[in-house]
């Protein structure tokens, strides 16, 4: 048996399933999204002038792409990792320059016909390159130094993102980084930190500075009770940390007034309760809950939900797809769907967990947190429970750029899970 035939029979069939039954319920959702009754002759699910016949075509680019990476040699991936990061990073950097505007965000580039998102293909290439400076022998979590370097090829696309191109969406799925580091030994006391951050701002904007800062007041002295007959530095650390974040907590109010455009610091709003907009910055969202709503148990019936048909959610076939599930298919079908992601999730699990060499471990866990950034936030942002900030849902919305990352992704950890198998021959 040559090494190749023996790659194909190791890799991970019941990932390619999920990966095929999510992409499939997806394109018909898309179709269903797009439908309208004065087209329903003339359009079909094949037609490459609708947006469910692009998403085939993307689906096709994506298998032969994907066949590419199974091709490839899994040592590859880790020589090339810096490489393709310098690549990704200077394309990102030029991105701004000849993008054209699309809804206030400089982060797309047209290619004739089609438009490609360079930030959802530096989600793979960062993460082979975390994966490696990570994966070396001698590299070790044991302290905020060793987490530098590793966040420093993290942030750097990230303030690009944020800053150049105007595209908070994107920058943000690059935290789900932080699973990968506590799964890697990472103290639990730096998620902790990142919840009370949150926990902060949203103290600071929804009420005033004062309540944030008798709570951290009352966390100061339970602190101080607890390390009373300890070293006198571990007190001082906890007195610089109680105005480290009295200082944090005002730059919150300032950030929130002065560097948040409007439509992000109404969303906020919106979702804390200081507004109430249901024809205004909230209409998508509120649309989207009555969508849901209308679905009962079993839904309306495939092409009969009528908030869908009727496009009274914007975006319905990209951000708020779900909502179609739910007018349509109801709550037995957007159960079935979460249950397909969920069982995608701990199956990527469970490849993360039998890897062998570090940088296929990492690398693998960087795509488990990717992955359930992505579904985790955008479900929240259809049910109205977190902001709308442009998340997709994997291998659901309609979309080339998020396809084709999110199958760059899978693809690459496929074949370094199938290479694994190879290795111990």
């Amino acid at each position: 048996m040559t090494r190749n035939e023996s790659i194909w029979r190791h890799i991970d069939g019941w990932t390619i399933l999920l990966f095929l039954l999510i992409a499939f319920c997806g394109w018909l959702n898309i179709y269903s999204a797009c439908f309208s009754y004065e087209t329903e002759e003339v359009a079909g699910l094949f037609d490459l002038s609708t947006r469910s016949g692009k998403q085939i075509l993307w689906f096709g680019i994506s298998v032969v792409v994907g066949v590419i990476l199974l091709l490839i040699d899994s040592k590859a991936y880790e020589f090339l990792a810096y490489f393709l990061y310098a690549l990704i990073f200077i394309l990102l950097l030029v991105t701004p320059i000849v993008a054209h505007d699309v809804k206030g965000s400089l982060s797309w580039i047209r290619i004739g016909s089609f438009q490609l998102q360079p930030a959802e293909f530096a989600k793979a290439i960062i993460a082979l390159a975390v994966a490696k400076y990570m994966g070396r022998y001698e590299y070790q979590l044991r302290s905020w130094r060793d987490l530098l370097i590793p966040l420093a090829l993290i942030g750097l696309p990230m303030l690009i993102i944020i800053g150049l191109q105007r595209e908070t969406g994107s920058a943000l799925v690059l935290t789900s980084f932080l699973l990968m580091f506590y799964r890697q030994g990472m103290t639990g006391w730096v998620l902790i930190a990142v919840a009370l951050c949150a926990l902060l701002f949203i103290i600071v904007i929804r009420f005033s500075f004062y309540p944030a800062a008798i709570l951290l007041g009352v966390l100061y002295i339970l602190g101080l009770w607890r390390i009373w007959r300890q070293k006198r530095i571990y007190k001082w650390w906890l007195t610089i940390a109680l105005f480290v974040c009295l200082a944090y907590c005002g730059l919150c109010k300032i950030a929130f007034q002065h560097v948040l455009k409007d439509h992000q610091r109404e969303r906020i709003e919106l979702l804390l309760g200081m507004i109430d907009a249901p024809n205004g910055i909230g209409y998508n969202t509120n649309q989207s809950l009555i969508a849901i709503g209308s679905g009962g148990w079993l839904g309306k019936g495939y092409l009969h939900g009528t908030q869908t048909s009727l496009h009274f959610v914007p975006e319905q076939y990209t951000d708020f797809i779900f909502c179609t599930v739910g007018e349509e298919w109801g709550f037995i079908g957007s159960f079935f769907v979460l249950l397909l992601y969920g069982i995608l999730i701990l199956r990527l699990i469970f490849l993360a967990e039998r890897q062998r060499e570090m940088f296929s471990r990492i690398f693998a866990y960087s795509v488990v947190g990717i992955f359930f950034f992505h579904v985790a936030i955008n479900i929240g942002m259809v049910l109205g429970l977190l902001p709308v900030i442009g998340i997709p849902l994997p291998f659901f919305s309609y979309g080339g750029s998020s396809f084709l990352g999110f199958t760059i992704l899978l693809f690459i950890l496929l074949k370094l899970d199938a290479a694994r198998i190879t290795k111990m021959r």
